[in-house]
C-alpha cells in the first residue's frame, strides 16, 4: 500500500450500504441447497468425541440441532465465534472450567490475541460554512431523509467518510501506519454532540496496534455475555502511536491548502501539546472503529487457533471464516479483507485450487529507509480565538 490521500471506497449501491447479506445471500435464497434460520440463538457446536457434528441452537423457546454430513463452518465474528467454541468445550482449559464447562479439547489460544483499531477525534472549526454542521436542524434532516426515500441519494446515500488517507509516522517504515478519516462535520463518531457552528474533523489512529487482549466466556448460557478486553493503550508503543497521530494531524491541516477553511482547533484544543496531555485526551475520548479480530487466530504454533486451512486445531469437521482468525489486524478497515478471505474460504472448503496471481505492482514510497517525508518538514499553525501560536 502506497502512501497518500485520497477518495475512500464504500461498499454502496443504488443509496443502499451493501453488505454481504445483500450481495452474497439474498441473491442464493431461492437455491434448494440453502436454508436460513433466523430469530435464533447458536448454543453450541455438537460434538462427538473430538469431531464437531452439529449445532444446537434455540429458537421460538425450544432447542433444535442441526447435524451435519460434512463440516460445520463457524462464521460469527471475532467475539462470536471465540465465545461459542467456549461454550462448546473448545478452548482454554482454565477459562473453560471457570465458567462451569467441560473441556472437550484444551486449546489455550481461543479467545487471546483479541485487537481492534481505535481511534480518536482531531476537530477544527471552519471558516466556511460549507459543513455537515449547518444540516443538523430537523428540517434539513427532513428533507435529506426524504430525498433518500424517494430517490436513494443525496447527503443520506453516504457515511460521508469520503475522504481519507494513510501515511508512515517515522522513517524506516515499509508500509503506512496511521490511517485517517476526514469528515466534513465536528461531532461525536456516533454523530452525537455536534459542534454548533460549522466545523470539520479527522478521526486517526495507528493502524497496527500493539495491545491485546481476550473474549472468555463466563457461562455455558449463550445469553450470558463473555468479559470482553482489548485492553487499548496496553502497550507503550500504541501511546505514542496515537501522539504521533495528533502531531501529524496537525502537521497536515496546518498547511496552506486548508488556510481557507482552518479555524480555532476545538478537540484536542490548542493547549494540549505535551505527552502527558495528549495521553490525557487520548484515554478520555479513544473509541473504538468495530474492526475487532485475531480472537481464533491462524497459525501453526501453540496459541494458534486454526491452521492454513481454517480448521480449528485438534477437532475434525469444524473451521472458523471471520476475521477472528486474522493474526494481526489488517493495515487498513476489515470489510473488504473478512470479504476476501471468506471468498478464499469458499475454495478451500469446495477444494478449488487458487486463483493464478495478477502480479500486480505494490509501491513503496521513495527513499522509504530514511526519509518519512518528500518533502522539507511542513510547518504547524494552531489558531486560537486571541493569537496565533507557531510550533
Amino acid at each position: 500500500m502506497q502512501e497518500g490521500f485520497g477518495a475512500m471506497h464504500m461498499t454502496v449501491k443504488d443509496g443502499v450500504r451493501w453488505s454481504t447479506a445483500n450481495a452474497y445471500l439474498r441473491p442464493a435464497m431461492t437455491r434448494p441447497n440453502l436454508r436460513v434460520v433466523t430469530h435464533a440463538m447458536t448454543r453450541r457446536v455438537v460434538m462427538e468425541g473430538k469431531r464437531a457434528v452439529g449445532v444446537e441452537y434455540e429458537r421460538g423457546g425450544l432447542t433444535h440441532v442441526a447435524r451435519c454430513r460434512a463440516e460445520v463452518l463457524i462464521a460469527s465474528g471475532p467475539i462470536g465465534s471465540p465465545h461459542l467454541l467456549q461454550r462448546s468445550g473448545i478452548g482454554p482449559a482454565g477459562v473453560l472450567r471457570d465458567a462451569g464447562i467441560a473441556v472437550a479439547h484444551d486449546l489455550p489460544g481461543v479467545g487471546e490475541n483479541l485487537q481492534d483499531h481505535a481511534e480518536i477525534y482531531i476537530q477544527y472549526a471552519c471558516k466556511e460554512p460549507v459543513t455537515l454542521n449547518g444540516k443538523m436542524d430537523a428540517f434539513s434532516k427532513l428533507m435529506i431523509g426524504l430525498r433518500w426515500l424517494l430517490f436513494k441519494d443525496g447527503l443520506g446515500a453516504s457515511n460521508h467518510f469520503e475522504a481519507g488517507g494513510f501515511i508512515r509516522s517515522e522513517a524506516g517504515l515499509r508500509w503506512p501506519d496511521i490511517q485517517f478519516h476526514f469528515l466534513p462535520a465536528a461531532m461525536r463518531y456516533d454523530g452525537d454532540k455536534p459542534f454548533k457552528g460549522h466545523g470539520f474533523m479527522v478521526l486517526t489512529g495507528p493502524n497496527k496496534p500493539k495491545s491485546r487482549g481476550h473474549v472468555h466466556a463466563k457461562s455455558a448460557d449463550p445469553h450470558v455475555h463473555p468479559d470482553i478486553r482489548f485492553n487499548y493503550l496496553a502497550r507503550e508503543e500504541d501511546r505514542e502511536g496515537f501522539r504521533r497521530c495528533v502531531r501529524l494531524t496537525r502537521e497536515i491541516i496546518g498547511q496552506p491548502a486548508m488556510d481557507r477553511f482552518r479555524d480555532v482547533e476545538l478537540a484536542p484544543g490548542p493547549d494540549v501539546r505535551t505527552d502527558d496531555e495528549i495521553d490525557a485526551f487520548v484515554r478520555a475520548n479513544l473509541e473504538s472503529t468495530m474492526h475487532p479480530c485475531g480472537s481464533c487466530r491462524m497459525g501453526e504454533d501453540e496459541m494458534a487457533v486454526v491452521d492454513s486451512q481454517l480448521r480449528v486445531r485438534g477437532v475434525a469437521g469444524l473451521r472458523v471464516i471471520d476475521s477472528s482468525v486474522f493474526p494481526t489486524e489488517p493495515n487498513g478497515n476489515l470489510n473488504a479483507p473478512t470479504i476476501m478471505l471468506a471468498e478464499r474460504a469458499s475454495d478451500i472448503v469446495r477444494g478449488k485450487a487458487m486463483l493464478t496471481p495478477s502480479g500486480a505492482k505494490v509501491g513503496l514510497a521513495e527513499g522509504w529507509e530514511d526519509r518519512q517525508r518528500t518533502r522539507a518538514p511542513m510547518r504547524v499553525l494552531y489558531r486560537t480565538e486571541d493569537d496565533t501560536v507557531h510550533m
